[in-house]
């Protein structure tokens, strides 16, 4: 069996479907408990998790690309 160029766009877009749905539910999952705990005053970024217990945003990113370099090399 050939894949037909018609096949091939609905699987493209189930795809993007798809990605778009678990995107959008992720987004507003965080966004409502950054929210809930900024509106409350509670430290709402110690709930997720993070890397290596970093303060800031940017020590955590920085954090996350070592551990990500040092398991490729």
């Amino acid at each position: 069996m050939t894949n037909s160029p018609q096949h091939f766009d609905k699987q493209l877009k189930d795809a993007s479907v798809s990605f778009w749905l678990v995107f959008s539910l992720g987004f507003v999952l965080i966004s409502t408990i950054a929210l809930v705990g900024t509106m409350t005053g509670l430290p709402w970024r110690s709930w997720l998790p993070g890397a290596e217990s970093c303060k800031s945003v940017f020590g955590g990113v920085l954090a996350a690309v070592y551990s990500i370099l040092s398991q490729t090399s």
